[in-house]
């Protein structure tokens, strides 16, 4: 918004028509602290300096396993299958029964969670309509392979129903739920 030499620019010459959108964004970086603005001179702003970032405490971040692979019937959380341990905003560790996914493919980009995202997951064994879940599905118990859906009571089955217009339903024989999404990151 500063031209060299530290004058300032309209909104039309950082490509804002519309001044009352320029007078948000300025009201918006004096609220974080960025700059300070002279309510008797309508042009005199302040840089400050860049504020600093909040401290966290050290009981608010815990860390959750990051589980690669599932193997097909052993357990979840299995030495084997953590690949590392990351550490999460305590909202999103609820108690220690949860863990950390990494999702792969696109069945889910409608929901927003992409493939390389991290979902935080809730173990648990049962759904409500409309839930994000982790689960083992297949002919039989031999299913192998974790897949993230919607999950759905239909007609005395379940559907596990992907989030992409161009893939189809689940309906297997076997459906053993891992547990809910509850949080995703990315990186970016």
């Amino acid at each position: 918004m500063f031209a060299e030499g530290g004058h300032m620019l309209t909104g039309e010459a950082v490509g804002l028509a519309s001044p009352s959108t320029v007078h948000a964004h300025l009201a918006n970086l004096e609220r974080a602290g960025l700059l300070k603005r002279d309510p008797t001179k309508p042009r005199a702003i302040e840089l400050r300096r860049e504020p600093k970032a909040p401290a966290v405490a050290e009981s608010d971040v815990h860390k959750l396993p990051l589980v690669g692979e599932v193997a097909a019937g052993g357990p979840l959380l299995a030495e084997e299958n953590i690949e590392d341990y990351l550490a999460v905003p305590e909202p999103l560790s609820r108690g220690g029964e949860e863990f950390l996914l990494r999702v792969k493919g696109d069945s889910m980009i409608n929901a927003g969670i992409l493939d390389g995202d991290i979902a935080v997951v809730q173990r648990q064994q049962d759904a409500r309509d409309g839930d994000i879940v982790v689960a083992l599905a297949g002919d039989d118990e031999s299913a192998d392979e974790a897949t993230m859906k919607r999950f759905f009571k239909e007609d005395g089955r379940i559907q596990l129903q992907p989030e992409n217009d161009a893939l189809e339903p689940i309906y297997a024989a076997h459906v053993q739920i891992l547990g809910k999404v509850i949080g995703v990151f990315r990186q970016l």
